[in-house]
């Protein structure tokens, strides 16, 4: 049976995630100050909420232990002048700043809200629980940019990329049982800064350099820290991916150099019932079936919770069963779940926040913007080139909302482009999300920021690098222009209204749709209308830019009027032509923007929900009678 939308509220609130050993005194021995919520230009009604033991959830659904200890909290932060203090770390020195993790150091919440802070050291201590054996990991969500993190005095690592979690084994650097540990951290975080080009989506040192669309930067550390309990050998990685008919491929990744055996038990959804078992080796792909699985869908998001041991490690995990495919239906391209077209309609999500920047408050926070854009009929999101926390993506797979997941991009205005280290923080988006089931394709260029001149070899190489990386999932190569025809989409950006899957072009940039391939619309909409003072983004220069909006309607009624007609000109589209799929530009207002569905603190809901929520389900209605079902495509 499918959970209800109250019972998916219920999980998504956090009710049944695991929750940390909460933090101890001890971790503020070294650090001076007390710590105060900054007033920022806009907050949430979460904001006064978060306290000062943010995150408590356990931050790693798809490989998840029992013995584990949040390291959220208040730390101890200084801001560096350079690199070369890497040379003499302050071992020892209480930082003067205390500052609220995982928040980054520009957001209200950490409580510095800061700026220019390109290097930093964080400082904290812990104690390993008295009840741990074996080897402890410390683990990091996400740091922007480039980490270096030090134990007792000595460097355990580095890590470079803002976006990707990582961890290191720490236990020969630990003190005793039963002493603290020290913990410091420095950061380096060049963003936009002159002479730099690095993975940073839509941050902007210099905010308002580009234009209204770039927004506040992010730096310093920005998702969940926290320690594990792990045996001597432990996996590491957990890949699994279901098909639809029942097919199960499966990769556990090993600490070690020895291929070990494995135990794979899959339960009934929603029961501890049995549903499948299966062994294999650590190190090696392997297969099995699964007799008659419930599949996952935007209607049925049916998941499997997943149990995986290991010689003396054992992990918790799940996986629905989907198969993502491209077929022709009637002479037509199509994205094909579970062998069947079905529309995809969702938002262009930036996945900003007034008081946290690109963290959201709360697991509460992130969830309601999924709920409401649920609650009309969305079946998609777009997550427009940022990555997001580990529960961002288990909430859509419980939900039932696609995802088309961009890769972060290059800059957009350098000269030069850093295609190797873009390649290599590619492979890290594919290989840390591929065994999500709501990830349905992968967006590699947006616009052309990032994208070399080289008449698409880049362009060609990275989408088979995807394929490669993983075949269960469509590629879109180029959404909007400078398209050289290499992926599964012919992908087309005409605000305000659609213009998709059409045989129209406009200018040099957008040229007539592909039939060879399916036809988006990988942005339109974007209308506006402007809100009270009290909800804008109350920064001169971003209210300054609000008139750079696409298209201003006068009032929120007006609005609502204006976008009934756009969705239905793109109702059209589907029934006439050859329109798939389409992103709405956007879930929320973000600074300078006002054309969200919700304004930046979510206060204010712009839509009327049932007139949006018939025009979307017409939308659905005029893809159903282009027909339904087909064979994929090799």
């Amino acid at each position: 049976m499918r959970p209800s939308i109250s019972t998916l509220v219920y999980i998504l609130a956090g009710s049944v995630l695991a929750k940390s050993i909460p933090p101890s005194s001890e971790r503020r021995s070294l650090t001076r100050g007390e710590y105060a919520l900054k007033e920022g230009p806009l907050d949430t009604d979460w904001t006064n909420k978060v306290g000062t033991n943010p995150w408590p959830e356990y931050p790693r659904p798809q490989l998840a232990r029992s013995k584990w200890k949040t390291l959220n909290g208040l730390w101890g932060w200084r801001n560096a002048s350079s690199g070369r203090e890497l040379d003499n770390p302050p071992f020892g020195v209480p930082l003067d700043q205390p500052v609220l993790v995982p928040f980054c150091l520009e957001s209200a919440l950490s409580g510095v809200m800061g700026e220019y802070h390109i290097w930093s050291w964080y400082e904290t201590t812990f104690n390993v629980p008295s009840d741990w054996s074996g080897h402890i990991t410390l683990n990091f969500g996400a740091v922007d940019h480039t980490t270096t993190v030090f134990v007792n005095r000595r460097k355990v690592g580095e890590h470079v990329g803002g976006y990707w979690s990582f961890s290191f084994d720490i236990t020969q650097y630990l003190n005793e049982p039963g002493q603290t540990n020290e913990l410091l951290v420095f950061v380096y975080d060049p963003t936009t800064m002159d002479g730099t080009q690095i993975v940073s989506g839509k941050q902007n040192l210099q905010s308002k350099r580009f234009d209204h669309i770039f927004y506040t930067p992010c730096s310093g550390i920005w998702q969940t820290v926290w320690l594990e309990a792990v045996p001597t050998e432990y996996i590491t990685q957990l890949d699994v991916s279901a098909a639809a008919d029942g097919k199960v491929n499966a990769t556990v990744h090993n600490s070690g150099t020895t291929s070990l055996p494995v135990d794979i038990t899959i339960y009934e959804p929603y029961s501890t019932d049995v549903k499948a078992q299966a062994i294999g080796k650590s190190g090696n792909p392997f297969q099995f079936m699964v007799e008659s699985p419930k599949v996952w869908s935007p209607n049925t998001p049916t998941l499997y919770n997943i149990s995986v041991k290991m010689g003396d490690d054992i992990v918790q995990s799940y996986t629905g069963f989907r198969t993502v495919s491209r077929g022709v239906i009637n002479g037509v391209q199509r994205p094909l779940l579970n062998g069947e077209f079905v529309f995809q309609f969702g938002t262009l999500d930036q996945g900003f926040w007034p008081d946290g920047i690109y963290t959201p408050p709360s697991h509460e926070a992130m969830v309601y913007d999924l709920l409401k854009l649920k609650e009309v009929g969305f079946n998609m999101l777009r997550k427009h080139i940022k990555v997001e926390t580990a529960l961002f993506y288990k909430a859509c797979d419980e939900l039932g909302l696609m995802l088309i997941q961009d890769m972060p991009s290059l800059s957009p205005w350098r000269g030069l482009t850093a295609v190797n280290d873009f390649t290599r923080e590619l492979d890290i988006l594919i290989e840390q999300h591929k065994s999500y089931p709501s990830i349905v394709s992968w967006m590699l260029y947006n616009e052309g920021w990032g994208q070399p001149g080289d008449n698409g070899k880049t362009e060609h190489l990275l989408t088979d690098r995807i394929r490669q990386l993983d075949p269960t999932r469509l590629v879109n190569s180029v959404s909007g222009w400078h398209d050289h025809v290499a992926g599964d989409f012919s992908d087309n950006h005409h605000y305000a209204s659609a213009q998709c899957g059409m045989p129209l072009h406009q200018g040099t940039t957008v040229k007539f749709y592909d039939k060879t391939r399916i036809g988006i619309q990988g942005e339109f909409g974007g209308i506006g209308t402007n809100v009270s003072e009290a909800n804008l983004w109350k920064v001169p220069a971003a209210v300054a830019a609000i008139d750079q909006t696409y298209e201003m309607a006068d009032d929120i009624p007006t609005w609502n009027f204006r976008a009934h007609w756009l969705l239905k000109e793109l109702e059209a589209q589907i029934a006439t032509y050859a329109c798939s799929a389409a992103v709405w530009t956007q879930t929320t207002d973000v600074e300078g923007e006002v054309n969200g569905l919700l304004t930046y603190d979510r206060r204010v809901i712009r839509m009327d929900i049932e007139q949006w929520k018939d025009d979307i389900q017409a939308m659905y209605k005029a893809a159903e009678g282009r027909g339904k079902q087909a064979a994929p495509m090799d």
